[in-house]
């Protein structure tokens, strides 16, 4: 297990970002949670393997189809929190 970090950049808030982002993670099967930042992006914290943390991060790269993504920064660690299951907050 892992935790990737991902911060969205763009028109990433008030397009149900968050609340997709939650599904994706809810059907991949990953812990953590997302949340709105004060500079307008979206930050995405989930706990997995590291191809299921593959794959949230790929759907990032364009999220919902309604949000605009101009930039994603992420990092991966073997630093794992045990959230019981993804949230938004």
């Amino acid at each position: 297990m892992k935790t990737i970090k991902i911060k969205v950049f763009g028109d990433v808030q008030g397009v149900n970002f968050r609340h997709e982002a939650k599904q994706q993670a809810d059907e991949i099967g990953l812990t953590g949670f997302v949340s709105n930042q004060s500079d307008g992006s979206v930050y995405i914290e989930a706990v997995g393997e590291e191809e299921d943390l593959e794959r949230i991060l790929q759907w990032c790269y364009t999220g919902p189809d309604i949000a605009k993504v101009f930039k994603t920064t992420s990092e991966i660690s073997e630093d794992v929190v045990d959230y019981p299951d993804f949230s938004i907050r």
